[in-house]
C-alpha cells in the first residue's frame, strides 16, 4: 500500500490507523446517506457510513423543537424503496419521522459508524484514491483513523451547522440568547416576552408554540416572504403545485398560487409580510427558498398575540432596539437564523463546490463531481431531491464496481495491503 502514496504522505499515512474500504465512503448519517447506502445496498455495493453524533438522523433527533411535523404529505418525504407505515398520517410527526428513519436503517441492515468526525477528505492524485481523516471519540479515549476508498459521498446535508448572527449589543443583552435549534418547547417560557429572530418555517412555527404557551412572542421580519397555506381546497399546497406545473408554465401556476393563498389567507403584506417580486415557485427553483405554510400562526399575528416587528438595530441590557427606533422590553431571544453546509471545513477540493458548501453545478447536476466524488442532499428540494440525487449515485457507482469486481474475479494473483479492509 506504501507505493500508493507520495513520499511525503509515507509517514502521516502509517501513523494512524488504516482501513481500507471496498466501495464508497458515505460522510453522514441522516435521510440522504441513508438513502444513498439503501440504494448501494440494493445493488450489492459495499459502503461504509460515517457519522460525527451518536445517532442516525441528528438533527431531526438533537436539533429540533418538540411539535414539529414534516410541511409536506408524507408521500413526497419517503426515502427509495421503503415507503412509510399507512396508518402514520399525512404529516408525520418528528417522532414518527425518526421511528421511519431507524426502521429503514434496520430494514437494509445500515450500520454507520458513530462518533467518527471527519476532519479532512482529500483525493491523493498519485493513488486515484480519497484520503478520508477522522478522529473517534468513545468516553475519554480519542482514536485517530483513515479511510481509504475510491468514492467519496458527501451527505452532511444543507443545515449541518446553524447560523448564528453577529448582532451590535447581543453580548450586553443579559438575558437567554439560544438558537433554534436548541429549542424544544415553549414551556418554560410561558409568561417571558420572547424575541424571535427570523421569519422561516422555523421562525413562524416556535412563534405559534410560544403563543400556544402563553409566552408573548415577537417576530422579527427584516425580508421579504411567501405565505402559503398548508393546503388549498383539502389538497397539499405543495402536491397541487407539482400538479400544475406538469400542465401550466411557472408564472401561471405562481399567479394561481398567490391567488388561493389570498383567497385563502387575506393580504398577508396588512400584517408586516410583504411578498417578494419573485413568485413562490420561480423563488424555489431559482434560489432554493421555500415558501412559509402556514399551520397558524397568521391567526395568531391577527390577533396580535404574535407581534411583528422590522429588523433590529442594536440590542441593550433587556430591551432591543429596532430599526424603525421602536424599543421592546425582553426577556429572551431565540435565532431562528437557519443553517448552512459545513463541507468548506473538512472537504479538500474546490472544483466541485462553491465556497458556500454547495455544488457549483445547478440541479439537476449537482450529484456529481469529478475523481469519484458524489454530492446527495444539496438540491434544496427537501427529502424528493435527496431521495433522487441517492438513486443516480448508486447506479453510477454500482455500474463501475461491478464490472470492477468481474475483472478482479477473473485474476488469479493475490493482492496484499497492509490495511484493515472494511466490507
Amino acid at each position: 500500500m506504501e507505493n500508493l502514496f507520495s513520499s511525503a504522505d509515507h509517514e502521516d499515512f502509517f501513523s494512524r490507523r488504516c482501513i481500507w474500504v471496498n466501495g464508497p465512503v458515505i460522510v453522514g448519517a441522516g435521510p440522504s446517506g441513508l438513502a444513498t447506502a439503501a440504494c448501494l445496498k440494493e445493488q450489492g455495493v459495499p459502503f461504509v457510513v460515517l457519522e460525527r453524533e451518536e445517532c442516525i438522523a441528528s438533527l431531526w433527533q438533537k436539533r429540533t423543537y418538540d411539535r414539529l411535523k414534516l410541511h409536506l404529505p408524507k408521500q413526497f418525504c419517503q426515502l427509495p424503496k421503503l415507503p412509510f407505515p399507512e396508518d402514520f398520517p399525512d404529516y408525520p410527526t418528528k417522532k414518527q419521522f425518526i421511528q421511519y428513519l431507524e426502521s429503514y436503517a434496520q430494514t437494509f441492515e445500515i450500520n454507520p459508524k458513530f462518533n467518527e468526525c471527519v476532519q479532512s477528505a482529500r483525493y491523493d492524485e498519485t493513488s486515484g484514491l480519497w484520503r478520508v481523516k477522522t478522529v473517534s471519540t468513545s468516553g475519554a479515549s480519542r482514536t485517530e483513523v483513515e479511510y481509504i476508498c475510491r468514492w467519496l459521498v458527501v451527505a452532511t446535508g444543507e443545515n449541518a451547522e446553524c447560523v448564528m448572527p453577529e448582532i451590535e449589543g447581543l453580548n450586553e443583552f443579559g438575558g437567554e440568547v439560544i438558537h433554534a435549534c436548541s429549542y424544544k418547547s415553549g414551556e418554560k417560557f410561558a409568561g417571558k416576552k420572547v424575541l424571535v429572530v427570523g421569519c422561516g418555517n422555523s421562525g413562524m412555527e416556535v412563534s405559534l408554540d410560544l403563543c400556544n404557551h402563553n409566552a408573548s412572542p415577537s417576530m422579527v421580519v427584516r425580508s421579504t416572504v411567501h405565505v402559503l397555506p398548508r393546503e388549498i381546497f383539502g389538497k397539499s399546497t405543495f402536491e397541487m403545485a407539482v400538479l400544475l406545473m406538469s400542465w401550466l408554465p411557472l408564472w401561471l401556476v405562481d399567479k394561481l398560487m398567490l391567488l388561493f393563498a389570498w383567497m385563502i389567507l387575506g393580504n398577508v403584506e396588512s400584517y408586516g409580510l410583504k411578498r417578494p417580486s419573485m413568485g413562490p415557485m420561480q423563488l424555489k427553483n431559482c434560489h432554493g427558498k421555500t415558501p412559509v405554510l402556514d399551520i397558524g400562526t397568521l391567526e395568531k399575528i391577527r390577533s396580535g398575540d404574535i407581534n411583528v416587528v422590522p429588523g433590529i438595530k442594536r440590542f441593550s441590557r433587556g430591551q432591543v432596539e429596532l430599526v424603525n427606533g421602536e424599543i421592546l422590553d425582553i426577556d429572551s431571544v431565540i435565532l431562528a437564523t437557519g443553517y448552512r453546509s459545513n463541507v468548506p471545513y473538512w472537504l479538500q477540493e474546490g472544483e466541485f463546490f462553491n465556497k458556500n458548501g454547495f455544488p457549483k453545478a445547478p440541479f439537476p447536476n449537482g450529484w456529481k463531481g469529478k475523481s469519484g466524488l458524489y454530492a446527495v442532499g444539496f438540491t434544496k428540494r427537501g427529502l424528493s431531491g435527496a431521495s433522487s440525487d441517492a438513486m443516480r449515485i448508486s447506479q453510477d457507482i454500482s455500474s463501475v464496481w461491478k464490472l470492477e469486481t468481474k475483472q478482479q474475479n477473473k485474476r488469479t494473483t493475490a493482492c496484499h495491503r497492509r490495511c484493515i479492509s472494511q466490507f
